[in-house]
């Protein structure tokens, strides 16, 4: 079995700095993993691409040759992908033994992995493949400041999370460029009447019915919570390491070393 993970979310979430770090991370433990770019806009890496789709892609010609804006240019190229997920993607999962780790930094249009088709169809793949998928949806820990942006970034994971039908980790990135860390921890472990509260302060009261139908909804998804990452603090990325190893059972299978030893050399 292989092992992936998706990495997903806004533009300027931070996917591509996680995927550099991760990487860093995983070689100064001694562990391997290989990243992948599924972003066909993508010009500069931090880390070495093991597989590019503008191999298969090129978003500039697409764009030039149909006459397209960068995003339905982006959305043609991620399409051509999911034509090809059988020839293409396939002959390149060939080149990785059955327990390899892979880590696909996706585009940031949010359309892809909330209702157009194209990651969920390249999920089953890998499933097909014999790969176990985690999805990892980075938000901007700068954007949480207020309850009504974190409801808007839960609906927006919840919406990945119904779309894609994987195992699913929240991140919220970027937490070493948060002057007050305080201000965050009533979204880590939100408490429903409060929320409830300050949306209603916040909102017309014609909204009041909305309110406690989103909170209901955030509560009753329990699994919509998030992980704080720090990019700069080996132990974090270690954390949010572990957090999705766990999903996706990573080494669960491995051997069990046992070590010899000499009864003579007890005491």
């Amino acid at each position: 079995m292989g092992y992936a993970q998706l990495v997903i979310g806004p533009a300027g979430s931070g996917k591509s700095t996680y995927c550099s770090k991760l990487h860093e991370h995983c070689t100064t433990v001694g562990r391997n993993i290989h990243i992948i770019n599924l972003d066909p806009a993508a010009e500069n890496f931090d880390y070495p691409v093991a597989m590019d789709i503008r191999e298969l892609v090129s978003l500039d010609d697409v764009m030039e040759e149909l006459g397209l804006g960068p995003n339905g240019g982006l959305l043609y190229c991620m399409e051509h992908l999911e034509d090809n997920l059988d020839d293409w993607l396939t002959e390149e999962l060939d080149n990785y033994l059955d327990d390899d780790y892979l880590v696909f930094d996706c585009p940031g249009q949010i359309e892809l992995f909330s209702h157009v088709p194209v990651l969920k169809n390249f999920v089953d793949h890998l499933k097909r493949k014999n790969f176990s998928v985690c999805a990892v949806y980075l938000l901007d820990s700068q954007f949480m400041t207020d309850v009504t942006k974190f409801i808007s970034g839960c609906m927006s994971s919840l919406s990945a999370m119904v779309q894609l039908e994987v195992p699913h980790v929240n991140i919220l990135s970027k937490m070493d460029l948060v002057a007050k860390k305080k201000d965050l921890e009533d979204f880590l472990n939100p408490e429903p009447q409060v929320l409830l509260s300050e949306l209603n302060q916040r909102m017309a009261p014609q909204f009041a019915k909305l309110n406690k139908s989103l909170v209901e909804l955030v509560d009753n998804y329990g699994m919509v919570s998030f992980v704080p990452l720090n990019l700069r603090k080996a132990t974090s990325i270690s954390y949010v390491l572990a957090q999705i190893d766990t999903c996706i059972q990573y080494g669960e299978d491995a051997d069990v070393k046992i070590k010899d030893f000499d009864p003579e050399d007890e005491d």
